[in-house]
């Protein structure tokens, strides 16, 4: 089996929407015309657990034009758009994906990933690196069982001592990578591809904070002027969120939740309101999570909101809202919009649940983030893939590292080429000036 996707005779629709991502993705179709001379991925063997979308595609493209084989796999059960599945499959990427995927499918997926033998990974929360070392370890789980099936019996233990490296692109793949390293259970480097500024300071924040309420709109098509907005958390994605709430969509109040002092105090200075959840789960008209930790919203709180109250995630797992506490008390459920579940609890009130607690932003709106700006994220990957691949045998220490400031850079630097931007580059003088010490007043 080469792949297995939903629809094969979709695939002239998802090369249309591959096509118009990459007329907004420059910097990696810059980064795409050096692969193709240079072939610095030549015979790498990569598997990929990301959103299948079109964005995604290109990236794929890039490496292929590298020199690497690629297998691509989702990194969420709901967020494969099915037309760019069939270009990909048709035009000869091993794909197995399709939207809709339930738990064991969705596993089987990340098992056929890793039965290419890959030599890098590269993820979007993790779940091919830690399945992967789950097998290597022998650790039995539902989900280990799922990835066996497609798996296939082999050493997975000589399989990771063959991975040169891994990347990761969301913070809440980042956090369980670096618990493996902590714990000493991580058995390859991995690249951070989330911390680099071009990456969390745009994608997460400008890209996360529009396609949040594309999706919220395109599942419930509500009026958000005029309403209360509670966003919980508020880090980059939760700021991209709370600001577009206030600022573009004209909400009446926007409550911030947190459990970080210091990010609280941010989002005060930011002029938003800042109350624990206990509190504004009675205030608000509209719940958005970003946390990246399980309850951030609880059934206690659900039991508080008003009646109608919207709830909606943009964390990568569904764990923020208490999906399944909802479920065990709901008098009555029905679906009323493709992603939109009206709960009726115990006490008479109504709560609609979007996009089942997964990411709203993948699954309810076309696809993700804008074009423009996984330009970055991924031009960050696919720099990523060729730094672990100069830097195999050993040259990378174990654990979690950032992608080298210089990338990092070039990737801005390339960006703002593409848009037509210049700046000021240092003198010599200047140069001198903040590399020394003496010179004062």
């Amino acid at each position: 089996m080469t792949y297995k996707v939903k629809d094969i005779s979709l695939a002239e629709k998802g090369r249309l929407l591959i096509e118009w991502a990459e007329k907004h993705m420059p910097v990696l179709m810059k980064i795409r015309e050096r692969f193709a001379r240079e072939k610095p991925l030549d015979g790498i063997r990569i598997s990929a657990s990301l959103h299948v979308t079109k964005e995604t595609a290109v990236l794929v493209r890039t490496l292929i034009a590298g020199g690497a084989t690629v297998t691509l796999v989702p990194s969420n059960p709901l967020s494969t758009q099915d037309e760019v599945a069939a270009a990909l499959a048709e035009d000869g990427v091993h794909v197995y994906a399709w939207k809709g995927m339930n738990e064991k499918e969705y596993y089987n997926a990340i098992g056929f990933a890793i039965s290419q033998e890959p030599v890098v990974t590269m993820d979007d929360g993790a779940d091919l690196t830690v399945t992967l070392h789950k097998l290597a370890l022998g650790v039995k789980s539902n989900e280990v069982s799922y990835a066996l099936e497609t798996a296939g019996d082999r050493d997975f233990a000589k399989l990771i001592s063959g991975v040169y490296g891994g990347t990761e692109e969301t913070t809440t793949g980042v956090i369980r990578l670096r618990a493996m390293a902590k714990e000493g259970t991580l058995r390859y480097p991995i690249i951070a591809v989330n911390d680099s500024y071009t990456k969390y300071l745009f994608d997460n924040r400008y890209g996360t904070g529009q396609s949040t309420w594309d999706g919220i709109l395109r599942a419930t098509n509500i009026l958000v002027a005029g309403k209360v907005v509670v966003v919980a958390g508020y880090g980059w994605v939760g700021r991209g969120i709370a600001m577009r709430a206030k600022g573009g969509l004209g909400a009446r109040r926007v409550i911030v939740t947190e459990v970080n002092p210091v990010r609280a105090l941010e989002a005060v200075f930011d002029g938003f309101e800042v109350m624990p959840m206990g509190e504004a789960a009675e205030i608000g008209d509209i719940f958005i999570t970003a946390t990246g930790d399980i309850n951030a919203i609880t059934l206690d709180h659900i039991l508080k909101m008003k009646d109608g109250a919207v709830l909606a995630n943009a964390g990568h797992f569904n764990v923020e809202i208490d999906v399944a506490g909802l479920e065990r008390v709901a008098a009555e459920k029905r679906r009323i919009r493709d992603y939109v579940v009206e709960y009726r609890l115990p006490n008479g009130k109504r709560v609609y649940l979007l996009a089942e607690g997964r990411l709203v932003n993948l699954v309810a709106a076309e696809g993700g983030h804008p074009s423009e700006v996984m330009d970055m994220s991924f031009s960050n990957q696919a720099l990523a893939v060729e730094y672990i691949v100069k830097n195999r045998g050993g040259k990378l220490q174990l654990g979690v590292h950032k992608l080298p400031d210089e990338l990092d850079m070039e990737v801005a630097r390339l960006k703002l080429e593409t848009m037509g931007i210049r700046i000021d580059q240092l003198t010599e003088e200047q140069r001198r000036y903040i590399s020394s010490w003496g010179l004062g007043t």
